[in-house]
């Protein structure tokens, strides 16, 4: 996990951060990965050019995470991904079509799946923020203090 000094975010911050991406999803494994991947780059090159260097490895695990679980679990054909920074949050939401409440669950030691929410949480609460859910699950969503905030 990163550390983050606490420090104000980048002038930059104010407006650059907010941007939106439309992920399609493929259902084929290979396709869906390199999707994930996207999401993983599009996310580090923001927060650096934004001066959140520090978030950067937390942050795309999360992505990662949100985008996977989304995709994992949808019927839909495609995902909304966004990233904004309002009221000392970076607020990162995942949307799709499908309703469903996604639940962070303790898996077995052997298991090779169903850690990704409990992540998510705790990278979360380790950086002043939550995790949750809107529109009947449709869209998953993770807060993360950059203000200075504990």
């Amino acid at each position: 996990m990163t550390t983050f000094d606490h420090a104000q975010p980048s002038k930059r911050l104010r407006g650059h951060l907010a941007r939106l991406v439309t992920i399609a999803v493929a259902n084929e494994a290979e396709q869906d990965a390199r999707r994930v991947g996207m999401a993983r780059k599009l996310t580090a090159a923001r927060l650096r050019y934004c001066g959140l260097e520090a978030l950067v490895d937390d942050v795309t695990l999360i992505v990662s995470k949100l985008v996977t679980n989304t995709i994992q679990h949808s019927s839909g054909a495609q995902l909304t991904f966004t990233m904004t920074v309002r009221d000392g949050f970076l607020r990162l939401t995942v949307h799709d079509e499908t309703p469903g409440r996604p639940v962070a669950r303790n898996a077995p030691d052997d298991a090779e799946r169903g850690r990704g929410l409990f992540l998510v949480s705790i990278l979360a609460a380790a950086h002043g923020g939550t995790w949750g859910t809107d529109h009947d699950g449709a869209t998953i969503w993770c807060a993360l203090a950059v203000d200075g905030r504990p």
